[in-house]
């Protein structure tokens, strides 16, 4: 009972805040005439953070007017139940959710924007996070890395402010604050990608892409000129510690550049640098520079949507190794009632085993294929509620057989209720 309670308050915060919005809504799951929040373009392009995708990607959630105002809520809620195989392998029920609200309105010359990001994962899935194979990063207690298991994510994910100024019919100039927020660095966050916000594990290779989705201090300045987009941020570089319940002190001790294109409403291009101080907890001496480079293409037709994204990530770890990762996934709703998604990563990988291992601190290069598919049943009041299911295969070396056992196999199914 004490693991089913916070994700019934999880399901519950979402019913709420929908049941809300759909009493003043004046338009729902449509296309909006709007512009986003830091450009003359359709707000669609937008992202998490201050990242772009593919223009072509459907809005979802619920929507408002307000005088002035546009605001838009969504979210969603999993119940999973998580079978890691293997020698390594672990049983978990638990919730991933979240649960975000945007609002802009014209102000002076410009657009202000505000951003928050909320999530009941500290209680649902617990400090010590969900079984996951091959997944490394951040720690439960503050002593001990977390290996072959999924972090939960701070309550306090995104409180951003923003700012927009046109200065041409098609450029304008930016800037974007978050305590905590997004830094100018890698793809979009897996949780925000059409291809893969219906996959219910996180990537293994997160902490090469978009692990700074969370930092505690961010300050982005931007131009934007027609479909291109540069921007730069000073933020904290150190990744959220294990009280994932308060909101840490702001530092801005790392930066970061992004180079964005979207060339057609269908692709979403971008190249990032970034510098980081000091990011695992654990590892105080070590600082990272890291490179990403990813592509995203959506096509939309009748009442079905597809998307695929490539990234590749590399990690230059001072003093240490150079690791690379690389992704691809895909996604594909038909007539809002089937989605199928699927995902194949590569990484290198050196900290799967602990201080004291005989491997410990050894590279190795793994591989993870998953499958899935969700069925949504008829939207009930702005929300759908779905039931789908996951297998995942791990490709490892034979060096990691003892230790994994060879090819271990795992599955999830899980109930879903999307905003």
């Amino acid at each position: 009972m004490k693991k089913i309670a916070p994700v019934l308050i999880a399901l519950w915060v979402i019913c709420r805040a929908s049941t809300a919005f759909a009493q003043e809504e004046q338009h729902h799951h449509g296309q909006m005439a709007m512009n986003g929040m830091l450009g003359q373009y359709s707000m669609e392009r937008e992202a998490s953070g201050t990242s772009w995708q593919p223009e072509a990607t459907p809005m979802g959630g619920t929507h408002l007017m307000h005088n002035d105002w546009m605001f838009m809520v969504h979210g969603f809620a999993n119940l999973i139940y998580d079978d890691q195989g293997g020698a390594r392998g672990n049983r978990k029920l638990f919730s991933s959710n979240m649960l975000m609200g945007m609002g802009q309105r014209p102000l002076g010359p410009g657009t202000l924007g505000l951003r928050s990001m909320l999530t009941l994962e500290p209680a649902t899935i617990g400090r010590r996070g969900y079984p996951l194979l091959l997944q490394t990063g951040e720690t439960a207690d503050g002593r001990t890395l977390l290996v072959d298991r999924q972090h939960p994510h701070d309550f306090f994910m995104e409180l951003a402010a923003s700012y927009s100024l046109p200065v041409a019919q098609d450029s304008s100039l930016f800037a974007y604050v978050g305590l905590p927020g997004e830094p100018a660095l890698g793809p979009p966050t897996f949780m925000h990608r059409f291809s893969g916000v219906d996959n219910p594990e996180a990537p293994i290779t997160h902490h090469w892409l978009d692990s700074t989705h969370v930092s505690f201090g961010v300050v982005t300045l931007g131009s934007i000129w027609d479909r291109f987009k540069l921007e730069g941020s000073a933020f904290n570089g150190h990744e959220p510690n294990q009280n994932r319940w308060n909101i840490e002190s702001p530092k801005l001790d790392s930066f970061s550049g992004r180079l964005s294109w979207n060339p057609t409403d269908r692709w979403a291009l971008q190249a990032s640098y970034g510098a980081l101080n000091s990011p695992e907890q654990l590892e105080p001496g070590v600082d990272v520079d890291r490179v990403t480079i990813s592509a995203a293409y959506h096509r939309s037709w009748d009442q079905n949507n597809w998307q695929t994204t490539a990234a590749w990530g590399r990690n230059r770890n001072k003093p240490g190794r150079t690791l690379d990762a690389f992704l691809l996934e895909s996604a594909v709703n038909l007539h809002r009632t089937h989605t199928f998604f699927a995902r194949a990563e590569n990484v290198e990988k050196d900290e799967l085993f602990l201080e004291g291992a005989a491997k410990q601190g050894q590279v190795f290069r793994v591989n993870k294929i998953s499958l899935g598919y969700i069925y949504d049943f008829p939207e009930w009041h702005h929300l759908r509620w779905g039931l789908g299911g996951l297998g995942s295969a791990a490709i490892l070396p034979g060096s990691l057989d003892e230790d994994y056992d060879n090819t271990p196999l795992s599955f999830m199914v899980f109930a879903r209720v999307k905003l």
